[in-house]
């Protein structure tokens, strides 16, 4: 990966120094056609390019060298098993600021440019500068990356669900957006400042346990205590099921799956399993599990999982 790092900074070194050349070659050459009384100008445009070359070499130096070094730092960390995300977000922090230096530099060689250059590289610029954008989205989405980094709600790696239908992996926090990518395999880029006002839930902060509520609708006629037994005996089977009972729970002689009748519908009757698992992929995988195995029990033992009934009345007219 370093490798093709340094082989993408040295081909951009090398075409820019062939423009570079190029450019420096025809002002040169300039000197030759041109009248005597103009050699102060070409001089000047010759300095000019020359410093913008120096400017652009040394922007694309410093910003490939800073981000391999918090690349390879973000790889030893991940590693050793340590949290690289402060150091993935500093790398765009470090790059953008080389970059911004390398663009007030380059204005510093325009007379007209020169005021707001060097306002920009005073503390009263920044200042102003920050003023100028605060409602702005682009100033929302960084303060909302540092806020991330500062009181890590989230983490890369670490497992989230934004809404009921978008849950991934954090797999990069850049200085405007964080990328989650999904079960699907599929990228969701979300600006931080959205992210940040979203309640969001973490399944890899503080425990990682969870429990999972599989409810079933059954119809009236069914036999709810057999339809209990059966949610439950196959929910205790299951590999991936956790006893999370206390000792007094234990003693009491408690299931480890509870179920319960919960609702009473137009036309079934819910009842609900309280399972828990290790994580969450430990729940998503039992859950479509025995919802198969108890679809399958309910089949063999009479159980019906009804559907809407619709009652049509024909009236005769005299």
């Amino acid at each position: 990966m370093f490798l093709r790092e340094t082989s993408n900074t040295l081909n951009l070194l090398k075409r820019v120094l062939k423009a570079l050349w190029l450019v420096l070659g025809l002002i040169a050459l300039s000197f030759v056609l041109v009248d005597r009384k103009k050699d102060e100008i070409i001089i000047r445009n010759f300095e000019i390019v020359l410093y913008l070359g120096a400017v652009t070499i040394g922007v694309i130096v410093v910003a490939a060298s800073i981000n391999i070094w918090f690349k390879r730092s973000v790889a030893r960390k991940i590693a050793n098993n340590e949290d690289p995300t402060a150091y993935k977000y500093l790398r765009y922090v470090a790059v953008f600021g080389v970059y911004f230096l390398g663009i007030v530099l380059a204005l510093l060689v325009f007379p007209s440019m020169q005021g707001i250059a060097q306002t920009a590289l005073g503390g009263a610029g920044v200042i102003a500068i920050i003023a100028g954008i605060a409602s702005q989205e682009a100033l929302a989405n960084i303060i909302g990356g540092f806020f991330i980094i500062i009181f890590k709600p989230f983490k890369i790696g670490h497992l989230i669900k934004v809404t009921d239908t978008m849950v991934g992996r954090v797999v990069d926090i850049t200085l405007r957006h964080t990328v989650i990518r999904n079960f699907e395999n599929k990228m969701i880029v979300i600006p931080n400042s959205i992210i940040n006002k979203e309640k969001l839930i973490n399944y890899d902060l503080g425990e990682l346990k969870c429990c999972e509520r599989i409810e079933i609708g059954i119809s009236y006629d069914s036999d709810v205590e057999l339809a209990k037994k059966i949610m439950k005996e196959e929910c205790e089977k299951h590999p991936l099921i956790l006893d999370n009972r206390t000792e007094e729970e234990i003693a009491e002689g408690k299931p480890i799956v509870k179920t319960a009748l919960i609702n009473l519908n137009d036309y079934s009757i819910t009842i609900r399993a309280w399972t828990w698992e290790r994580n969450y992929n430990d729940s998503f995988q039992l859950k479509i599990d025995v919802l198969d195995s108890i679809k399958k029990r309910f089949d063999s033992e009479g159980i019906e999982i009804p559907f809407p009934y619709r009652t049509i009345v024909m009236k005769k007219e005299n």
